[in-house]
């Protein structure tokens, strides 16, 4: 990596996927401090890209793409990038990258247009595979030669989520020095199977009011939904949903004890901030937590360790919603004590 100044990081997706990302970021860093890196990520991810202290500049695809192919690949070129690592596949970017020139071109050789648009591949069999979604997004490493295998109890050190905006003193007044702040982010928008609004309101009912404060976030719409299935009569439960920006809800997160999520954005958000980050997980391939569990210090995951074959025609997910109330209840408690 002697000869390479600039590098392109493209992962266009989500939000857990983009935090999922930063450790291959950070570990280039390591590797090459003076190494400047240029993130291809989407004006809903900004947020999390500028809280890195490793990424030196940020590339919204969703504000570029409606330009046409020969301004694009004048965009690129500008960059002046050595080489561009596709995380996430996109084959316009891809495409682009090439006309542009850029010397090296490194994507997975399980995407028929990288075969066409990558000079270098890597064989990266996510699907089927054993490692963490993050172990995998590091392997890309290896196209310069660093056999890196970073073990998971090491890849939260490469975040660099260091740089986070104050909480305001509107929302900094909702937190209690005297409680255990814990947010609970019921919903996924559809991206993993859910724990169920029934548990979160029992787990909300069994915990001592005078233990925790409950903060329930998600979109606005989810809100609406969450009205009629959440305890929010209890003096120690609020309702944020629709109500933070996602820098907002990054600096809330920072600022709180713990979350209480399935495999969602939040949930790695609150991982790499080193909180209580606790995921609720159904046991099946590819989204069982050995792919996706949140990577931090104080992360845990429940799990039913069963077969859930019968749970992947549909959302409503029998495996996860079994894990008992009073498990998680027992785990949060200890917590405190």
């Amino acid at each position: 990596m002697k000869n390479i100044k600039h590098i392109l990081i493209s992962r266009t997706d989500s939000i857990g996927d983009v935090i999922l990302t930063l450790p291959l970021v950070g570990l280039i860093k390591k590797i090459s401090p003076n190494t400047k890196i240029t993130f291809i990520g989407q004006s809903y991810t900004k947020p999390i890209l500028e809280t890195c202290e490793y990424i030196d500049d940020i590339i919204c695809w969703d504000q570029i793409k409606q330009h046409n192919s020969a301004e694009l690949i004048k965009i690129f070129k500008s960059l002046q990038a050595d080489a561009i690592i596709h995380v996430f596949p996109n084959k316009v970017i891809a495409e682009t990258a090439k006309q542009a020139k850029i010397k090296i071109r490194i994507g997975t050789a399980r995407r028929l247009s990288h075969l066409t648009t990558c000079n270098k591949l890597i064989n990266l069999p996510r699907k089927n595979s054993d490692l963490h979604e993050a172990q995998l997004n590091i392997r890309f490493l290896r196209v310069f030669d660093y056999e890196i295998d970073c073990p998971l109890q090491d890849v939260s050190l490469f975040y660099g989520m260091n740089k986070i905006m104050p909480l305001s003193t509107e929302l900094k007044s909702y937190l209690s020095d005297k409680k255990f702040n814990l947010m609970i982010h019921p919903k996924s928008k559809g991206s993993a199977r859910e724990w169920g609004l029934n548990n979160f309101s029992d787990l909300i009912k069994q915990l001592p009011q005078d233990k925790f404060n409950i903060f329930v976030t998600g979109t606005k719409d989810e809100g609406e939904l969450l009205n009629d299935h959440l305890p929010f009569d209890k003096s120690n439960v609020f309702n944020l949903t629709g109500k933070l920006s996602l820098s907002e809800l990054i600096s809330f997160i920072n600022s709180a004890d713990g979350l209480l999520a399935s495999s969602t954005g939040p949930l790695h958000i609150a991982a790499a901030l080193k909180k209580h980050a606790i995921g609720i997980y159904a046991p099946m391939r590819p989204i069982h937590p050995g792919r996706w569990a949140p990577l931090g210090i104080n992360a845990k995951v429940f799990v039913n360790k069963k077969t859930c074959n019968e749970c992947r025609i549909n959302q409503n997910c029998i495996c996860i919603k079994s894990i008992s109330v009073k498990e998680i209840s027992d785990y949060l408690i200890k917590l405190i004590n």
